[in-house]
């Protein structure tokens, strides 16, 4: 839980209520769950291979033989303060780790009369969990974060993630044994981070000490308001080998083996990781959005963790589209990308209906994998878009291949169609392309306002 870098996604002004986003799922998720789901049944080809409901009677502590409890303001012999500047001191007391009777788990910052923070933090005992040769390994949690926003969330600072096995007793090898954070948040923000840290530390070949992090926000409700699954997928069955980000089943960041050096990646994946839960207070993370706590900060918010389960797969569970399957003459669905920033996921009243993917605004964009255009060139990209944006406020929608920081092969304008749902289709000529990519929606506009909707695109000659 170092300090991860960015800043919130940025939304334009809320235009219509957000449907809770819905893309390429790897494990089928409900969209609404009671507070106290069970952990849901493995789809096939998947193995549970850890699991804890937080069943017990309220009041109660966690199950000792699952978690052990980190105490104090550091590991012993290891950096002073967590090693992130935070100010609480972590304790064992159900005062701040509880059971609620009612199937979850409570970590629960406290102020007490003189100041003082306390909170709590516990990790699995077991340190083994890693992908099979040739498998995958998913790390999922459904949690509330700490139900607070505002001046009174300063200094709040929440997360699910995971440690690589020989940080374990040692203390001193971080960043090289690797971190994968699943899930944290800052300062009551609806958005949340995943990051993987890796490497040396500062800089190296992965950005530390921010690592290599992207963000999202929460749909439907807030990440605070209601409860969401977090879920990392740590991929051997793909070339390159990939650690993928999910929230509600949604891909919205993903690591590639091919991002950083051989030795690197190997330091970094090739043992166990163990699980973490915790809520600090104050630190380098929410020093970069405002600082905190202070005098305005509420104590005694907690985290509510619903269940935490880890799965494995031996190469056999649903995967995403597989390279090269995407026909490029076919229509592309809109929302079903492999990744994407900055975009939601809305029913739509386009004829045949379905989805289509919208509070699109400049930096947004969306990854959509293998796409096969043959050997006769494409030369056209052509797509399906709707924008109710205000009078002057006008974007492009661009095609790069392989990276979303290559050069566009091509795009097109466009401002305000009349309303969200006005649908237009909207041809643009294009650089030749062959062969098998990645493609890239990307979004840009000289204003920050949200400027177009997508439903779905494809290619032509």
């Amino acid at each position: 839980m170092s300090e991860p870098s960015g800043t919130p996604v940025r939304r334009g002004p809320l235009r219509r209520v957000i449907l809770a986003a819905v893309g390429t799922l790897t494990l089928a998720v409900a969209a609404v769950l009671p507070a106290n789901a069970s952990a849901p049944t493995p789809p096939a080809g998947w193995s549970q291979v850890f699991v804890d409901d937080f069943n017990g009677a309220a009041g109660s502590g966690v199950n000792t033989s699952n978690w052990q409890y980190d105490t104090g303001t550091s590991y012993p012999g290891g950096a002073a303060n967590w090693g992130t500047g935070e100010v609480e001191t972590m304790t064992s007391s159900t005062n701040n780790v509880a059971l609620d009777g009612n199937g979850n788990l409570l970590i629960t910052p406290r102020r007490d009369a003189s100041g003082n923070w306390t909170s709590g933090r516990i990790e699995t005992t077991r340190t083994d969990f890693q992908p099979p040769a040739g498998g995958k390994l998913r790390v999922e949690a459904r949690l509330q974060m700490p139900n607070v926003t505002g001046a009174a969330a300063k200094g709040y600072w929440p997360a699910f993630w995971t440690l690589g096995a020989p940080y374990r007793g040692n203390y001193q090898n971080w960043p090289s044994v690797g971190e994968l954070d699943i899930m944290e948040n800052v300062q009551g923000l609806n958005t949340e981070w995943a990051t993987m840290h890796c490497g040396t530390n500062p800089g190296g070949p992965c950005n530390e000490t921010s690592g290599i992090g992207g963000n999202t926000p929460c749909a439907g409700t807030t990440c605070q308001a209601g409860f969401h699954t977090y879920a990392m997928e740590w991929d051997r069955s793909t070339s390159p080998e990939e650690i993928r980000f999910y929230l509600d089943g949604v891909n919205f960041h993903t690591v590639k083996a091919n991002q950083v050096d051989a030795t690197t990646w190997a330091n970094a994946t090739n043992h166990g990781y163990f699980v973490i839960l915790n809520v600090a207070m104050g630190g380098g993370f929410p020093d970069a959005f405002g600082g905190g706590p202070d005098s305005g900060t509420e104590p005694g918010h907690p985290l509510v963790v619903d269940y935490v389960q880890v799965l494995q797969a031996s190469g056999s569970g649903t995967t995403p589209p597989p390279t090269g399957n995407r026909d490029a003459y076919s229509a592309i669905q809109a929302e079903s990308y492999d990744s994407q920033s900055g975009t939601s996921t809305e029913a739509t009243t386009d004829t045949g209906g379905g989805q289509d993917i919208g509070s699109l605004a400049n930096g947004d964009w969306a990854l959509y994998k293998g796409v096969n255009f043959g050997s006769t060139a494409a030369t056209q990209f052509i797509g399906r878009v709707a924008s109710g944006a205000a009078s002057g406020v006008s974007g492009l929608v661009e095609v790069r291949l392989d990276s979303r920081t290559s050069t566009p092969i091509g795009s097109f304008a466009v401002g305000s169609t009349g309303g969200w749902q006005s649908w237009r289709t909207v041809p643009a000529n294009i650089t030749g392309v062959t062969g098998t990519h990645d493609v890239y929606l990307t979004f840009t506009s000289g204003q920050p306002a949200d400027f177009v909707n997508v439903n779905w695109f494809d290619f032509g000659h």
